[in-house]
Parts: C-alpha cells; structure tokens; sequence
C-alpha cells in the first residue's frame, strides 16, 4: 500500500490541491494528514472540507497545534500566527470546528504511528529537532516506523549499527529503504509552507509491501496562494515565507 503522509498544510489550498494530484499521478492507496491544516494561509474552510472529505474516505488525520488553537487559542503563537487564527476561527463552519476539536492526537496502523509533534509528548507540541529528540519519540512511539510533521523540513532519523540515532536530509523523488526490525522516524515536511528557501510543496510516501519512504517536492503556484493572504489583510510576512520558502 502506499500511503502519502501530507502535514502543516496551513489553509494553502493551491499547495494541497497541487500534492493530492502529485501522490494521485503516482498510484497513492491511503492519505495519512498530519495535523496544522489552518493557520499562516488564506484558504482555511476549503482545506478542512478537503481534509474531513479524505477522512470520510479513510484517510488517517490527526491533530495539530494549530488545529488545536481554534478552540484554545495558545499563548505561544506570534502575532502573525495568532492574525492567521483569528481569520480561520471566522471563516469555518460549526462542522468544521467541531471536526477540529474531535481529531485524535495520534494514530496507529500496523507498524506504523503518527503524529503531529512528537510522540514522546503529543499534547506539548515538543519540536524533533535532534537525535535525542527523535530517540525519545520512537521510544514513546514503540513502533518500527513513526511519521510526523511540525518542523517544517523533511527529515529522516533512524538507528546506525552502534544503536545511536542518526539523521538523515533526503533528497527528493529517491525511495529510500527503511529496513526493520529498527526503528526509523520521517518528518515529512510541510504542504504549505516550507522553510528551507524553497517555496515548492513537500511531502513524502511511505510505501509497505516494499518498506521505502520517497519525499517530494511539489511545484504549484506559490504567488497565488501569497496573493490570497495579501488580499485577506494578514501580515506580509506570511505571503512573502510563502513566496520565498523561508
């Protein structure tokens, strides 16, 4: 089965729209959606009915930090963040709010877990930004391959022979194998706004029968989502992260 894991999305919807026609050309069997679907972008009620419609087909969907926000609004969020927030509480309807509020933390399929953060503390909204970080995730996690998001970047971690983990950058577009009984953990990069200079999509699929991770890279067009946050009247500095990739 392969499974494409999408994640902080962030109300982009020509970002979104642009990776669900990539993984489909490409033969996907399931949807795993990591969590932050509103948030940073303009287009927050149509990426969550995209969202709850994938989850009634199956998909598996989990919660993020800002999904979170909508109901309880963070403290830690930056002005920017919080403008985002308070333009996706007045746009969405009671249904999707609803939806929001009620998705899971976590989820398990087989071998396979998945979360927005880390596992080692879903609710905190702790970053994987190290090998020690990563380590305590896997070990929350008790599964041979664990799939989040929040960082931003694509990632992968996964135990070298002396049992020490290790992290990895990929590159995109080459399946990677990902042999058990070690543990590994993807992070899968972010649908709307990447932060590595380039502005172009990012997303991953996990492939079962064979074992292999191939991230992505999607080209879509990035100033036009920009343009809609202009026009919405939310900070520059969100179009222009979208624009630039930073």
């Amino acid at each position: 089965m392969r499974v494409a894991l999408l994640s902080d999305i962030h109300a982009n919807l020509e970002a979104l729209e642009a990776c669900l026609a990539h993984a489909r050309e490409r033969g996907v069997d399931a949807f795993a959606l990591l969590g932050d679907f509103v948030g940073y972008g303009a287009d927050a009620a149509a990426t969550v009915d995209i969202v709850m419609r994938l989850a009634a087909d199956g998909a598996i969907v989990v919660k993020g930090n800002h999904d979170a926000a909508i109901e309880a609004p963070g403290s830690y969020f930056n002005f920017d963040a919080r403008a985002s927030l308070d333009l996706a509480r007045d746009s969405l309807r009671d249904e999707q709010r609803q939806f929001l509020a009620a998705l899971p933390l976590t989820a398990q399929r087989a071998a396979s877990y998945f979360v927005h953060a880390t596992a080692a503390s879903p609710a905190r909204w702790d970053y994987v930004d190290s090998a020690s970080a990563a380590l305590r995730c896997v070990q929350a996690s008790q599964a041979t391959y664990t799939f989040c998001g929040h960082v931003h970047d694509q990632q992968l971690y996964f135990t070298n022979a002396g049992g020490r983990m290790t992290r990895f950058v990929p590159g995109p577009g080459t399946a990677i194998p990902m042999r058990g009984p070690r543990p590994w953990l993807a992070i899968v990069g972010s649908v709307g706004q990447p932060r590595d200079r380039n502005p172009a999509a990012a997303y991953a699929m996990f492939e079962d029968a064979a074992n292999e991770i191939t991230f992505f890279r999607v080209a879509y067009d990035h100033h036009a989502a920009a343009a809609k946050i202009r026009a919405a009247g939310l900070p520059e500095g969100l179009a222009y992260r979208v624009e630039s990739g930073i």
